[in-house]
């Protein structure tokens, strides 16, 4: 057994059995464990999905929302323990695989349109 198979075993067991489906564009609750001292607490970021990279047990997510007027992204890891569940509150209409530039956009003009199936 070489290397790489050994790494391709342990990556497989750190893969969630459940992965949510969302794309790039869609606004998301993620609800990820926060520890404070010995407690631990579930904080819900809401926010549109700007990108998803990288594949197996190393894909990241990354959502941007703004917070009293200013610009807030956080990268999640797909499959951490750390993230509870993802939940889609609605579907984006996107023409992009990266929406970078929502970065540069304020209020209305960041806004994505909904999917309507």
């Amino acid at each position: 057994m070489n290397a790489s198979e050994i790494i391709k075993n342990i990556e497989a067991e750190q893969l969630k059995a459940e992965v949510p489906q969302f794309n790039v564009g869609d606004t998301v609750k993620v609800y990820g464990k926060i520890k404070e001292g010995n407690r631990e607490r579930v904080q819900v970021f809401e926010g549109t999905v700007i990108k998803k990279q990288g594949g197996s047990n190393r894909a990241t997510f990354t959502v941007r929302k703004l917070s009293n007027g200013v610009g807030v992204e956080k990268t999640w890891p797909l499959h951490s323990p750390n993230v509870e569940k993802v939940d889609v509150v609605r579907r984006g209409k996107v023409r992009r695989a990266k929406l970078y530039y929502l970065r540069d956009r304020v209020g209305k003009a960041a806004k994505v349109k909904e999917l309507v199936k």
